[in-house]
């Protein structure tokens, strides 16, 4: 695996240990996305408004390795949250990271909290 991805991990609520105070929620636009920093991570953090959620993931796309998933555009796919690379298009679910597409391996996944009006990201470490 490459080690750019190893540093990625799929986190479920349950195995939350930290909750990364991200940003207040007038940061990010509404049906977007945007990037954070968590220690040597980007995490791609989306508001997707119309659907009255929010999503995390990794920033990189595994396609071709590019940082570029908070510029993503996101809709769903059979009731599916999703995020599609601006890149190459290959999409993403938000809720497990799965590829879509169905050619690589899924993204990794973070959950998020809205809390006092600031977006918490959880990590297991």
């Amino acid at each position: 695996m490459n080690s750019l991805l190893s540093k990625y991990t799929s986190v479920k609520e349950e195995e939350v240990k930290v909750w990364f105070k991200a940003a207040s929620v007038d940061s990010f636009s509404k049906d977007g996305g945007a990037c954070v920093k968590y220690k040597d991570k980007q995490i791609a953090v989306f508001n997707f408004e119309r659907k009255g959620e929010w999503y995390a993931c990794q920033n990189v796309c595994p396609h071709k390795m590019e940082m570029v998933l908070s510029r993503g555009m996101i809709g769903d796919a059979n009731g599916i949250p999703k995020v599609a690379c601006p890149m190459h298009k290959k999409t993403f679910s938000l809720e497990n990271g799965e590829n879509l597409n169905g050619d690589l391996d899924a993204i990794a996944t973070y959950p998020v909290k809205i809390q006092g009006n600031f977006v918490y990201i959880g990590f297991s470490e």
